[in-house]
C-alpha cells in the first residue's frame, strides 16, 4: 500500500505545520490549538517525525489521555501511511503492545509515558513528545509535563515538547513550557446547529453518583428526536456506563444499531465503534469519545450535559466518583464530533440560559482527586513535595499530607518522604499504593496467582451486576463469558509477573507507624479517563534501567513493615472466601468493619456504613470493604464492593491501627473509665476500671463541663450573681477583670478556679458538689488590690432613698444593669443610680410589683412620664401615694394609712 496523499493533504493542521516546525526549532516547545477534525492528532506527529513532508527522522512519542484514544491514532496513522500498525507508527498501553524495529512514532497513553520516565528519564531515543488533549488536565498529564520540563532543564535540553489540544488554556501552557510559542491552526469543520433541547419539567440536579431517572428518559426523548429529524449516525454522551445502559434500554425498537462505548467496554467494542458501518447507529458514550477520535458517519451530537469527576473525602477516608455538569469546553468539544465529516447538529439537553452559567473548563484532577499515586511518583522523581515541579496548579496542601500519610502506611515512603526499596517496586506496578500493598503482601499469603487476580478485580472494578461480594465476583470473573473478563485476565497476568519479579530484600514486614485515616484511590470505574488518581491506570511496567534520579535524594530509611504473612501460611492455605477478604483488607486496612446491626457496619477509619437491602453479606460479622461511596449530605457510607473476613484477618490486616489502654471519656452524660482493646475506631473488648488514671479522670470531666455545659457544678443564687457582677465589669472595664461569661474561655482556665476540687472528682455527682461562686472568686484580681473593689464598682444591691436595698440584676449580657423598685421608694432622687459609672436601667414597679416605666434618666421621667403614670394607677392604687411633685415627696414603701400613723 502506498501513502494516502489525498487524505493527508485534506486535513486543515497542515498550513500550521511551518509555524510549528519554526517555533520548535527556535523555542524547543510549542502550544498548539487546533480545533477537531483538522488532523492535530494524526498528521502533526507524522510530520515531526519525517515520515511525512520531508523533514529529518525523528523518534517520536505521542501521550494520549486513554488507551482508546491510543490505539485509534496509531491505527489512523498507519493506515495514512498505508501500512501495519506496528511498522513505522506503534502503540503501547497498558496490557497490550503493537511495535516494531522501524517504529518513528509510538503512542501511549499518559500513564505509560509516566512509568517510562521514572525508569529512564533521559528518554533514551526520543527526540520530541507531544501531549495530546492536555485540556484535559487529567493527573497523569500534567504530572508528565511536569516531569518532561524538568528532564529538558536538568538533563536533555534539546528534548522537544508539543502541548497539544483543541480547546486549552493556552496562555498557561505556553508560560509552564518557558514563554513557548502558541501555534493556532484554523480548522474546517462543518458548521454544527445547536439545538436548545431542555426537559419540558425540572428534573432534579445530579446528586452524588445519582443521575435523576427523568433526565435520562428525555436524553432518550432526545436522540429519537434527533433520529426522526436528522440523517446519519448519532453520538450521545452520558457520564458514566451505568447511564449507557440505562438509556440503551429505552431505546428499544429504535431504527438504528445501539452500540455502548466505554472504557470498560472490549476493544473489538471500541473499535467497531470507530469504523465505518453500513447500517445507522447510536453510540451511546462516555468521555472517551470526546477528543481525539472521529467516530465515522456522525452528524449529530446529543449532550447530556454531564460528566464525572473524582471526589475525595480525606476526613472519612472515601472517594467516589461525582457527577457534575460538562464544562463549556467539554460541550464544544463534544459538538465538534457532529461537524468532523459533514454539516452536523448537535441537541443539547439544557437551555442556552444555562449554558452561560457552566464552568469554562472541566476540574483538574490535581484539585479534586486522591494524590497519593502522585505523591509516591513525586517521591521517586525525587521531588516529595512536589515543589520543585512545573504544575499549573499545584497540589493542594491537605490532599497531600493525606497522600504522605497513606505512603508512610504501606511503606513507601520514609518518615522523611523519601521513597524506600518497597516503594520504588510499588510506583513500578501501574496501581494505586494502596494496591500495590495489597499485591506485594497478598501474594505471600494467598500466592502470586490468586492475589493477582484479586487486585486486578480492584483495578478493573468489574461491573455491577456482578454484586457486592468480592469472592462471589472473583468466581463469576474466572467464569468469563462477558466482556469484562478478557480485561480482567490480561491485567491479571500483567499483576502476576509484577508479583513473582525478583523483589527486593528482606520479607514482608508489618507496620510500625500509626496509620492515617483512609484515603482510597476513588473507584476505578468509568470517569473522565484513565487519569492517574484512579487505581489501575496505570501502565504495564517496561523492561529498562533502573531509573537515575534527575535530584538526587539521599539513601532511603527502611521501609516500615507493611504485613506478616506467615501466620496465614501456619493456618494452612485460605479458601477463597478468606483471600478476598484478606488481599481487600490488605489494601484498605482503615476499612475493614465491624457489625453493629443487620447490614450496618463501623469500619476501623470511624466511617459507618450499610449494605444495600438485598445482599448477601449483611449477616457478616467482620468485612474487609474494597469499593464504598459516600453520598452528599450522608453520615454513612454505601458499601458497594465488600468481602467476608473474620477477626484474625482483620487484626493481621490492619495491625497497625491496634491499641490497648485505659479509655476514660466523657459518655451520656457521665464518665466512664475502662481498660479496651481497638482496631482504629473498632472496639475489640472492654472492662470497667477501678482506678483509673486521675489525669485521664481530669480530662475527661473537662470534657463532660465542654459538652453539657458549666451547670453541671452547683450554682447558688448568689454564685449566679457574682458570675454576672464579673460579666458585668469584663464588659465595662475590661481588665483586670476576668471573662467568666464564656464557658469556654472559663475552661481555658481550669486550673485557676477549679481546682483543688476538680483533681479530687471521680464522677458527675462529685461535680455537683464543687460551689462555682467559691471557684469564681479565686478569679479576681487580688494580686493587684482591685477585687476589694468589687461591691464599690458592682454592689450587689444599691440603698434607694425609701431605705430599701434593692438587688442588681446584671444578668443582661449586652445591655445595662437593672434596678427593679417600686415607683414611691425613688420619692426624691433627681439622678439615676450609677455602676461602675454606668447608669442602671430602672424599672418603675406598681404598688403591686408589676412594670409601670423604664428609663435610664430619672430626672426626665418625673418631668414628664411620671404625670401620665400617676394618671393611670393612682385611681387604680388610691391607698399610695401619688403626689403631684415628687422631687420633694418622702419615699416610702408603705400605704397613706402607714404613713398618717
Amino acid at each position: 500500500m502506498s501513502i494516502r496523499t489525498a487524505a493527508l493533504d485534506s486535513l486543515p493542521v497542515r498550513e500550521a505545520l511551518p509555524a510549528l516546525v519554526s517555533a520548535l526549532d527556535g523555542h524547543g516547545t510549542a502550544v498548539l490549538c487546533a480545533p477537531p477534525g483538522t488532523g492535530k492528532t494524526t498528521l502533526v506527529p507524522l510530520v515531526l517525525a519525517g515520515l511525512v513532508g520531508g523533514g529529518p527522522r525523528r523518534r517520536v512519542v505521542v501521550a494520549e489521555p486513554r488507551r482508546i484514544a491510543a490505539r485509534a491514532a496509531a491505527r489512523r496513522m498507519a493506515w495514512l501511511l498505508g501500512e501495519a500498525v506496528g511498522a513505522t507508527v506503534g502503540f503501547t498501553v497498558r496490557g497490550e503492545r503493537v511495535v516494531g524495529p522501524a517504529m518513528a512514532v509510538e503512542v501511549v497513553t499518559t500513564g505509560v509515558l509516566l512509568q517510562r520516565l521514572q525508569r529512564d528519564q533521559e528518554l533514551a531515543g526520543v527526540d520530541l513528545v507531544v501531549l495530546d488533549e492536555c485540556h484535559e488536565r487529567h493527573l497523569d498529564a500534567d504530572t508528565v509535563a511536569a516531569f518532561l520540563l524538568d528532564v529538558r532543564e536538568t538533563l536533555r535540553p534539546e528534548l522537544r515538547l508539543v502541548a497539544a489540544s483543541a480547546t486549552t488554556d493556552a496562555a498557561g501552557w505556553a508560560r509552564i513550557l518557558g514563554g513557548a510559542p502558541v501555534v493556532e491552526a484554523a480548522g474546517i469543520s462543518y458548521p454544527v446547529e445547536t439545538v436548545w433541547a431542555p426537559p419540558a419539567r425540572p428534573v432534579r440536579p445530579p446528586h452524588g453518583m445519582r443521575v435523576d431517572p427523568a433526565q435520562l428518559t428525555h436524553v432518550a426523548s432526545v436522540v429519537r428526536r434527533a433520529l426522526a429529524e436528522r440523517s446519519g449516525d448519532v453520538l450521545c454522551f452520558l457520564p458514566g456506563v451505568g447511564e449507557l445502559a440505562r438509556v440503551a434500554g429505552q431505546l428499544g425498537g429504535v431504527d438504528a444499531e445501539v452500540l455502548q462505548v466505554h472504557g470498560r467496554a472490549p476493544a473489538a467494542v471500541q473499535d467497531a465503534a470507530l469504523a465505518a458501518s453500513p447500517h445507522r447507529r447510536v453510540i451511546l458514550s462516555t468521555a472517551v469519545a470526546e477528543s481525539s477520535l472521529t467516530v465515522p458517519g456522525v452528524r449529530v451530537v446529543v449532550d447530556s450535559g454531564l460528566a464525572r469527576e473524582p471526589r475525595v473525602d480525606h476526613a472519612r477516608g472515601l472517594g467516589a466518583l461525582a457527577t457534575v455538569r460538562a464544562s463549556r469546553a467539554a460541550g464544544r468539544q463534544r459538538a465538534g464530533r457532529a461537524g468532523r465529516e459533514a454539516p452536523g447538529a448537535v441537541y443539547r439537553c439544557w437551555s442556552e440560559a444555562e449554558d452561560g452559567r457552566l464552568p469554562a473548563f472541566p476540574s483538574p484532577e490535581i484539585r479534586i482527586a486522591d494524590l497519593a499515586q502522585f505523591a509516591l511518583q513525586a517521591a521517586c522523581w525525587g521531588d516529595p513535595d512536589a515543589g520543585g515541579l512545573a504544575l499549573l496548579d499545584p497540589p493542594p496542601a491537605g490532599a497531600m499530607a493525606a497522600a504522605r500519610e497513606v505512603l508512610l502506611a504501606v511503606g513507601a515512603v520514609s518518615p522523611e518522604g523519601r521513597p524506600t526499596p518497597r516503594g520504588l517496586r510499588m510506583s513500578r506496578l501501574g496501581l494505586h499504593p494502596r494496591l500495590a500493598r495489597a499485591l506485594l503482601d497478598g501474594a505471600a499469603a494467598v500466592g502470586p496467582r490468586r492475589a493477582a487476580e484479586l487486585v486486578a478485580l480492584l483495578s478493573e472494578e468489574p461491573p455491577r451486576e456482578y454484586g457486592d461480594d468480592l469472592a462471589a465476583a472473583w468466581r463469576r470473573a474466572r467464569a468469563g463469558g462477558d466482556g469484562y473478563s478478557p480485561r480482567w485476565r490480561a491485567e491479571t497476568r500483567r499483576l502476576e509477573r509484577a508479583a513473582t519479579a525478583e523483589s527486593p530484600a528482606g520479607p514482608p514486614l508489618a507496620p510500625t507507624h500509626p496509620a492515617p485515616p483512609a484515603h482510597p484511590a476513588p473507584p476505578a470505574f468509568e470517569a473522565r479517563g484513565s487519569g492517574g488518581s484512579a487505581p489501575g491506570n496505570g501502565p504495564a511496567p517496561e523492561p529498562g534501567a533502573q531509573p537515575r534520579q534527575a535530584h538526587p535524594a539521599p539513601p532511603a530509611h527502611p521501609a516500615p513493615p507493611a504485613f506478616e504473612a506467615r501466620g496465614f501460611r501456619e493456618q494452612g492455605p485460605l479458601g477463597d472466601d478468606g483471600a478476598a477478604g484478606l488481599v481487600a483488607a490488605l489494601a484498605f486496612p482503615e476499612r475493614v468493619a465491624k457489625a453493629k446491626g443487620e447490614g450496618a457496619f463501623l469500619m476501623a477509619s470511624g466511617t459507618a456504613a450499610g449494605l444495600g437491602d438485598g445482599s448477601g453479606l449483611r449477616s457478616a460479622p467482620w468485612l474487609a470493604i474494597a469499593v464504598a461511596d459516600r453520598p452528599p449530605h450522608s453520615a454513612s457510607a454505601r458499601i458497594r464492593l465488600a468481602a467476608v473476613v473474620d477477626e484474625d484477618t482483620a487484626r493481621a490486616a490492619a495491625g497497625h491501627l491496634l491499641s490497648a489502654g485505659e479509655e476514660v471519656r466523657w459518655e451520656g452524660g457521665d464518665l466512664v473509665a475502662r481498660a479496651a482493646e481497638r482496631l482504629g475506631a473498632i472496639e475489640l473488648s472492654a472492662r470497667p476500671l477501678r482506678n483509673p488514671d486521675p489525669a485521664l479522670v481530669r480530662a475527661a470531666l473537662l470534657d463532660g463541663l465542654r459538652s453539657d455545659g458549666l451547670g453541671l457544678l452547683r450554682w447558688s443564687p448568689d454564685a449566679q450573681g457574682l458570675r454576672a457582677r464579673l460579666g458585668f465589669l469584663h464588659r465595662t472595664l475590661g481588665a483586670p477583670w476576668p471573662d467568666v461569661q464564656d464557658d469556654h474561655a472559663l475552661l481555658a482556665r481550669a486550673d485557676d478556679w477549679l481546682e483543688p476540687e476538680l483533681s479530687r472528682a471521680r464522677r458527675r455527682s462529685d461535680l455537683a458538689r464543687i460551689d462555682a461562686g467559691q471557684a469564681l472568686n479565686r478569679l479576681l484580681p487580688w494580686a493587684t488590690g482591685e477585687a476589694a473593689r468589687l461591691d464599690e464598682l458592682a454592689p450587689e444591691r444599691i440603698e434607694v432613698p425609701s431605705g430599701s436595698r434593692i438587688r442588681v440584676d446584671y444578668s443582661a449580657e449586652h445591655g445595662q444593669p437593672v434596678l427593679a423598685v417600686k415607683l414611691q421608694e425613688l420619692f426624691g432622687l433627681a439622678e439615676t443610680p450609677r455602676v461602675a459609672g454606668v447608669p442602671v436601667l430602672v424599672h418603675l414597679l406598681s404598688p403591686a410589683g408589676r412594670p409601670a416605666a423604664v428609663t435610664a434618666d430619672l430626672a426626665s421621667f418625673w418631668q414628664g412620664g411620671y404625670r401620665a403614670v400617676r394618671a393611670e394607677l393612682r385611681g387604680r392604687y388610691p391607698k399610695h401615694p401619688w403626689p403631684e411633685d415628687p422631687a420633694t415627696a418622702e419615699p416610702t414603701r408603705h400605704t397613706n394609712a402607714r404613713l398618717r400613723r
